[in-house]
């Protein structure tokens, strides 16, 4: 090397490495959770747990979740969608009802959706078939299997969504005559 490059490759490989160490990283899940108060996947509500999670399994019920689990104070919940011919999509609901206070009549419902969604997938196989009284004589064949593979699974954020789930949740708690009728079989 000259004695004039080398001169020029430390201040090169310096303002490299300062800017290897500036560059920032992508957050991982967990450095993006905030764990700060918030309403969007809780609510209070003026009954018991076994009222509310009653009106909680009512309102999924109502919109076409198969419920899964449902006692007086967890309920879990499951609704698939066909969107497209090669994609699914599930969304799995849980409810949890928990005392605000204890013996005050007011209760806490955590709520959290889970997404998952699936592309079908196709797999060719082969096989052949053997004849041992006539030797080996083989036949080859192939098929298509066709199966759904799970390609994602998030968690719901969407603040309107658990809105209008909170929504039908308040109106279930005030009694059946409450429901708009159009509101039931509504997804």
């Amino acid at each position: 090397m000259s004695v004039l490059i080398r001169p020029l490759l430390i201040p090169i490989a310096l303002a490299a490495l300062l800017s290897a160490c500036t560059t920032p990283k992508p957050l991982t899940a967990f450095q993006r959770e905030e764990f700060e108060p918030g309403t969007t996947y809780s609510r209070s509500f003026a009954a018991n747990e076994a009222q509310t999670c009653e009106a909680a399994r009512r309102a999924l019920l109502s919109q076409g979740y198969v419920v899964t689990l449902a006692n007086a104070d967890l309920v879990n919940a499951r609704k698939s969608f066909q969107q497209e011919g090669d994609t699914h999509v599930e969304i799995e609901f849980r409810v949890v009802c928990a005392p605000e206070v204890k013996d005050g009549g007011k209760t806490l419902v955590f709520v959290s959706a889970l997404q998952d969604r699936y592309a079908l997938k196709k797999s060719n196989s082969s096989a052949s078939l053997g004849v041992g009284v006539l030797g080996s004589v083989s036949l080859p064949f192939s098929a298509s299997d066709d199966a759904l593979v799970k390609v994602a699974s998030e968690t719901i954020t969407a603040a309107p969504f658990y809105d209008r789930y909170f929504r039908l949740v308040t109106q279930y708690l005030a009694g059946p005559s409450s429901v708009p009728s159009e509101t039931i079989g509504k997804p």
